[in-house]
């Protein structure tokens, strides 16, 4: 006969629970930090600005050679060496909101590229940009190159291409 019987014991205690769940919040942390999803979607957005002013210089380029070195007359008539919000023609304002330049009162609009269809569509910053005021800007020297560029960028410095 059995004085003392020895009882099984089923489950977890609290203190082994705890620390397991403790151990998966400082995990979910340190992947949370290792991600950093505000700066993927900063990167993510500078990454699209990239590509827009690639289109749309492309776009420039492809109808000056087209026209025989002739730019599209809105940037013709642009002051060599000064800087323009791209937008639309009769919009005031040109000269706010561009933190990488300083960018003249008047837009330069760009949609004879997209009637002539070299562009789909005028670019738009995809944070801060609107079909009147696009949070890029313009500039050709008096060499004859284009410099397109983002007002905002977030992640970058600067994002500009010159050609």
């Amino acid at each position: 006969m059995r004085l003392f019987s020895i009882k099984q014991k089923n489950g977890f205690t609290l203190i082994e629970l705890l620390i397991v769940i403790a151990i998966i919040a400082i995990l979910a942390a340190a992947i949370f930090v290792a991600l950093d999803p505000v700066t993927r979607f900063q990167e993510a957005r500078d990454s699209r600005r990239y590509s827009d002013l690639t289109n749309a210089l492309t776009a420039i380029v492809t109808d000056q050679v087209d026209n025989g070195g002739a730019y599209l007359t809105e940037i013709t008539a642009l002051t060599d060496g000064l800087y323009y919000t791209i937008g639309t023609n009769g919009v005031t304002g040109c000269n706010t909101g561009c933190t990488a330049q300083t960018t003249q009162a008047a837009c330069v609009d760009l949609t004879g590229l997209v009637t002539e269809g070299y562009l789909g569509s005028v670019p738009m910053d995809p944070s801060t940009g609107t079909a009147a005021l696009t949070d890029y800007y313009l500039m050709k020297s008096a060499t004859g190159t284009v410099e397109v560029g983002a007002c905002d960028p977030e992640a970058e410095a600067s994002i500009s291409l010159i050609r």
